[in-house]
């Protein structure tokens, strides 16, 4: 396998989520650093039949990420649901809670991606 190919593979491994033609990110969260534990956060995107699926996980101090729980929902009724939900247990386990946070957009390559609909 070439070396460009081979990163390409790793570097969608490492993806939390992958977005597909005419998806776009819908929202990204995340608490503040919990020591010893790391930071949880979500990401959720917007695909193209409307419904908005979620990637929920913890990311260490090393980077690593564990712990991911995916999901879908078809409402922002039902989002909001999932959101303090994860905060109602984040807060009671950890006292904390998710904020909107930023997050990044890459290409398959490792480049940042500019706009966030493909």
């Amino acid at each position: 396998m070439s070396p460009e190919r081979l990163r390409k593979n790793n570097l969608s491994q490492m993806a939390v989520m992958n977005l597909e033609e005419g998806e776009e990110i819908f929202a990204g969260w995340a608490t503040p650093h919990i020591p010893q534990v790391g930071i949880y956060k979500l990401l959720a995107k917007k695909k193209v039949d409307g419904s908005i699926e979620w990637a929920h996980f913890v990311q260490r101090d090393n980077g690593l990420k564990e712990k991911v729980m995916r999901g879908t929902v078809n409402t922002l009724d039902e989002f909001d649901i999932l959101i303090d939900t994860v905060n109602s247990n984040l807060r009671r386990i950890f006292g904390v809670t998710m904020q909107p946070a930023a997050y990044d957009v890459r290409t398959l390559d490792g480049k940042k991606a500019s706009d966030t609909k493909h």
